[in-house]
């Protein structure tokens, strides 16, 4: 079995050789890795960093568009029997991984998310703890399902799932609208508990803001009634 790992980055100088060590050094029984890092038309230095990189797939978007954009540009390229979406600043710790897909090579399920919700999530900030709770609730309202965290980063499906589904979101809004139609295809999602490492703020580098949630909720109401 293949696992494709997509790596959005934009503007992570400082982590990014340490996360994707993190994601070389994990171990998967049987299981072949194809890391596909995708640079968001970096400003920092970060895309200098990975042009010297030739173990992995490294791909450059000549103008920045977003997070979405950089995974659909991931999914495009990826060949793995598994797509498993990681983060480039180090709050989500790819010792996960072997939890994270032990639902789906056991034929559990063909989706898993990793949830902050049921693992470790005291260094939360507030505002996003809340946030998240509030989407989660109106996800699991609108599509009739029961999950603890919509907006994990961890998600993990097998490539089928999302061969069928047209993904048109280039910023954060693709947390909700990724979340929204495999739900709408029927497809159950398994969680299992992740931690997550020193939560940054916005002066830090965090990308996300209370405006992002207001557009993801939006999105999830425009998704569950129409594609």
């Amino acid at each position: 079995m293949k696992l494709s790992i997509i790596v959005p980055v934009f503007n992570e100088k400082e982590t990014i050789l340490e996360i994707l060590k993190k994601v070389e050094d994990v171990r998967l029984k049987d299981i072949e890795k194809e890391v596909i890092v995708v640079d968001d038309c970096s400003t920092d230095g970060t895309k200098e960093i990975l042009k010297n990189l030739r173990k992995y797939k490294v791909f450059f978007h000549e103008k920045n568009v977003g997070k979405g954009g950089a995974i659909r540009t991931g999914l495009k390229n990826a060949t793995g029997d598994v797509i498993l979406f990681q983060d480039a600043d180090l709050e989500y710790d790819p010792k996960f991984y072997e939890e994270l897909l032990k639902p789906i090579l056991n034929n559990e399920t063909k989706v898993v998310y990793g949830s902050r919700m049921l693992g470790e999530h005291k260094k939360m900030y507030s505002l996003h703890y809340f946030g998240n709770n509030f989407l989660t609730i109106a996800t699991n309202f609108l599509f009739k399902c029961k999950i603890s965290d919509m907006e994990t980063c961890y998600k993990v499906f097998r490539k089928e799932v999302l061969d069928g589904i047209n993904l048109k979101s280039e910023r954060f809004e693709f947390e909700p609208e990724i979340t929204a139609k495999i739900l709408k295809k029927g497809y159950k999602i398994r969680e299992v508990p992740v931690d997550f490492n020193n939560p940054r703020n916005f002066e830090q580098g965090k990308k996300i803001t209370w405006k992002d949630g207001v557009m993801h909720f939006y999105y999830l109401v425009k998704y569950r009634f129409f594609d």
